[in-house]
């Protein structure tokens, strides 16, 4: 941590995938920060490094990270060896930090660095290891997306996270040792969220305005975005598979319910003639129940197959220029 009288020192991880067109506006935004600030409560405190963490993405951000890095002396470059995705950039950009604290923030420029004072004084004022932003208005998506996102934050605060979480954001202020010590020890294939809720004592969130992307939106397609919620829901651990027994339970229940039902009816003798209807519907109702139970059981097998073999989370090379040249085309088609 910091020695006493000396400014905290703040890692900016920055995960990039498709970063050319917004990141150097970002850079001289936390530029800035690089000298010592005041917090709103004047707390001191200052930028010492941004590790953009190449995610081998569309387009020639490398060239950018490599022009940003020939210009600054604290902005570090991290090279993955093939697209982890952003959760495994930001933890490998975490686990090569060194500051008493970590920013994790998104490339597009809609996370102003200009609260991470404000979301420093939140943390002390809270005692608290990890700050999420809450945005104080919409993002600038479509109205299905923004509600998709909210349900499946609703469902990972309520259901899955392992403590009481008020919210989640892509833009993080988590305490330095915390956050490489999280980076070090998370499986492959589990939501940095998820990992965050297991290991933090105390969560507090900070009010931000989010800004428009300096790109034109839609990064993420819906697709991606389910594939990042169904992430979200196997690495919350067993959780779902309990609520998976408390499905069949449900229809023990019901079935035995029913039963009791036509055995009255049969009692009495006013037995209505079956139809094809209600065996259908009872077929359907209780076969989706067992797909659905084995859908979820066969993820988690797929997800320890995946643990055993020792498949990575992520894998930090030296930059690609330095093995095949400037010129080389390293970048995977979109």
């Amino acid at each position: 941590m910091a020695t006493e009288g000396a400014p905290l020192s703040i890692s900016v991880v920055i995960p990039v995938y498709r970063g050319e067109d917004t990141l150097p506006a970002l850079i001289s935004e936390l530029q800035t920060l690089t000298t010592t600030q005041r917090t709103p409560q004047g707390r001191e405190f200052r930028v010492g490094e941004v590790l953009l963490v190449w995610d081998r993405g569309p387009g020639r951000s490398d060239q950018v990270i490599r022009r940003l890095a020939s210009e600054h002396d604290w902005v570090r470059p991290v090279w993955l060896s093939r697209n982890f995705g952003q959760h495994a950039a930001t933890l490998a950009g975490m686990t090569s930090s060194g500051g008493d604290w970590i920013v994790t923030m998104d490339e597009d420029g809609q996370q102003d660095p200009a609260f991470i004072g404000d979301m420093l004084d939140r943390a002390y004022d809270d005692h608290a290891q990890l700050v999420y932003a809450t945005p104080l208005n919409p993002p600038p998506h479509s109205a299905m997306r923004n509600a998709g996102s909210k349900t499946a934050k609703w469902i990972f605060v309520k259901f899955l996270a392992d403590q009481e979480f008020a919210e989640f954001n892509s833009y993080r202020l988590v305490l330095g040792e915390v956050g490489r010590s999280v980076a070090a020890y998370t499986g492959t294939g589990v939501y940095l969220d998820v990992a965050l809720s297991w290991v933090v004592a105390d969560v507090t969130t900070c009010p931000v305005t989010v800004r428009d992307e300096g790109r034109p939106a839609g990064n993420y397609s819906y697709k991606r975005l389910a594939s990042h919620f169904g992430r979200l829901v196997l690495s919350s651990g067993t959780k779902p598979l309990i609520l998976v027994s408390l499905l069949g339970i449900l229809f023990v229940i019901l079935g035995g319910l029913a039963s009791i039902w036509v055995l009255y009816q049969r009692w009495t003798g006013d037995v209505p003639v079956t139809g094809w209807a209600s065996m259908f519907v009872a077929l359907m109702i209780v076969g989706g129940a067992i797909l659905l139970s084995l859908g979820v059981i066969a993820q988690y097998i797929g997800a320890a197959t995946n643990m055993s073999m020792g498949k990575p989370l992520y894998v930090v090379v030296r930059d690609p220029a330095g093995t095949f040249g400037n010129n080389s085309d390293e970048n995977p088609k979109p």
